[in-house]
């Protein structure tokens, strides 16, 4: 048994028990991102969270080069999705970009559908896969469509409630924030309209919003439809 196949293939007891132990220290390191949010945490506590952090990122940094070292393409593995993940995961460790992206390794336990063989959920992940390429063009005209729509809102409202509520509405870029929130029909009810016209506008905006949200659902729908209907012919 030689390191690239328990670094790469999980079809062997070392392999399974090299990805299981890795998914193991994401969770664990998850769980301590997490912790790390509470208030008012002693300082033993903080050091235990800190020593955690080091040794989880030490290790997931070995597995990142151990993965580029034993890779037939390195550079495609570099670039491919999980390359990018593990890269992102570990980043802020070495490098601090303001952003914290210590949560993006949940992403990485996409990998347990591989590790435990689970080929029906494989096999799902493929066919919505395959259903955004079918419903790709629909999906981009929409999403500019919606764009339009939004913009549309927003300077309508700003129209109609500026006068009346100069903060709440102060520009269309403010008033995107309501927009956003009525088209998708959130209605967080912070910021509301006051006057009969904007009242009336909010109406119409909202009967758009219905569609904004079960367009792309029905979209998607079909085409995972089709892409089912694929699979059997293929079979």
């Amino acid at each position: 048994m030689n390191f690239k196949q328990i670094i790469e293939k999980n079809d062997t007891p070392q392999g399974r028990i090299f990805d299981l132990f890795i998914q193991f220290l994401i969770l664990v390191s998850l769980v301590s991102f997490s912790v790390e949010t509470l208030p008012n945490l002693s300082g033993q506590t903080i050091r235990i969270l800190k020593y955690i952090e080091v040794i989880t990122v030490s290790i997931f940094t070995l597995e990142y080069l151990s993965r580029i070292v034993v890779a037939d393409r390195k550079f495609k593995f570099v670039f491919s999705f999980y390359g990018i993940i593990d890269f992102l995961a570990i980043l802020p460790f070495y490098l601090p970009t303001g952003i914290d992206l210590r949560a993006i390794r949940i992403l990485r336990l996409l990998r347990l559908f591989r590790a435990f063989k689970l080929l029906r959920y494989s096999l799902a992940i493929k066919r919505f896969h395959r259903a955004l390429l079918i419903a790709k063009e629909e999906l981009v005209l929409f999403t500019i469509v919606a764009v339009m729509v939004l913009y549309f809102a927003s300077v309508g409202i700003y129209f109609f409630e500026n006068s009346a509520q100069p903060e709440a509405f102060s520009s269309v870029f403010q008033s995107l924030w309501w927009a956003l929130c009525t088209l998708t029909t959130v209605g967080y009810g912070d910021v509301y309209p006051v006057t009969a016209g904007g009242k009336i506008f909010t109406f119409f905006v909202l009967m758009v919003g219905l569609g904004v949200v079960a367009v792309p659902t029905g979209l998607v729908a079909s085409a995972l439809s089709s892409a089912r209907e694929y699979e059997e012919e293929n079979k």
